[in-house]
């Protein structure tokens, strides 16, 4: 017997009666699960107690409005991955504006169109999923990885992760300030991938390197410890290359090409390749594909 595909769950917050019983109604005939919220801070509430899959967030609404709600569940990790599709009246560019920069993916004017409104939902629903699929491998695969925004508010990390901040001493609160505030001006600068940067405030050497950004503005980070050898010198040391052919390696390890480790690597792509000929018989191996995986398996054990 086949199992029964679980439903996803919406919260709406909205303060008009009228809206929510429309919304409500047209949640229920696309087959959701519909939770209902007045404001922000009740809105905050429930999402704590059951964890939404979407929330449609009104803006402006009493004691707490929309945009502040959305801005307080982003700065929790627990419920930061959550999209939020804002609906208003408004229609002014800064408010608009103002909604993505709180953490809103996506903006509806009111009076909302059913129509538009479900088909806006699969999109942010489908994605919510691949990103929380990705996350759940990550978690399993043994790195100290992070998610940040573009306030340098973190929003997800692996367990190895938090363990290592732990090793370092690191607070709640220096997480939560100071790391914070040198990833949001870090970020300001727009590094490169791969760009470093060395945490400071710790008596322990932490570095943070840009692995990549998504396509909501998100940023994905590896922690590295500071007292273990890493990258080029660590394959150079373990598998007995040279300085140049660890780097080669290296690069190649993390999907580069031929051409961009030239670049790279100021050299030409053919002393890449006369350096991976030298690497494959000290690797026993024959191709590219299968030097990577060794470097990576040599890199992953000592992250």
């Amino acid at each position: 017997m086949m199992s029964k595909q679980r439903r996803d769950v919406v919260l709406v917050v909205d303060d008009s009666a009228d809206s929510l019983s429309m919304i409500n109604d047209t949640l229920e005939n696309a087959g959701m699960d519909v939770l209902v919220a007045l404001e922000g801070k009740q809105a905050l509430t429930i999402a704590q107690r059951i964890r939404p899959d979407l929330i449609l967030m009104d803006a402006l609404m009493p004691q707490m409005d929309g945009f502040e709600a959305c801005r307080l569940l982003k700065a929790n990790p627990a419920l930061a991955s959550i999209p939020v599709i804002f609906m208003t009246g408004l229609t002014d560019t800064e408010d608009i504006v103002r909604g993505l920069e709180v953490g809103g993916v996506d903006y509806l004017i009111k009076p909302v169109k059913p129509n538009e409104l479900i088909a806006r939902m699969k999109v942010h629903l489908a994605n919510a999923r691949l990103t929380h699929s990705a996350y759940s491998a990550l978690d399993h695969a043994g790195q100290h990885l992070l998610t940040a925004n573009a306030l340098g508010q973190v929003l997800w990390a692996t367990p190895q992760t938090y363990d290592l901040l732990a090793n370092a001493n690191a607070t709640e609160d220096w997480q939560n300030q100071i790391l914070s505030q040198q990833l949001r001006t870090w970020m300001s600068q727009e590094p490169d991938s791969n760009s470093q940067l060395s945490l400071r405030g710790l008596g322990y050497p932490l570095f943070i390197r840009l692995v990549g950004s998504e396509p909501n503005g998100h940023r994905l980070f590896r922690l590295i410890d500071g007292h273990k050898t890493m990258d080029a010198p660590l394959l150079k040391e373990q598998l007995n290359l040279t300085d140049r052919e660890a780097e080669v390696l290296y690069w190649i390890a993390n999907g580069k090409t031929n051409r961009e480790v030239a670049e790279i690597l100021a050299m030409s792509p053919r002393t890449v390749n006369k350096h991976l000929e030298q690497v494959f018989p000290k690797l026993g191996v024959e191709n590219r594909t299968a030097a990577a995986g060794i470097a990576l398996r040599v890199l992953s054990r000592n992250q």
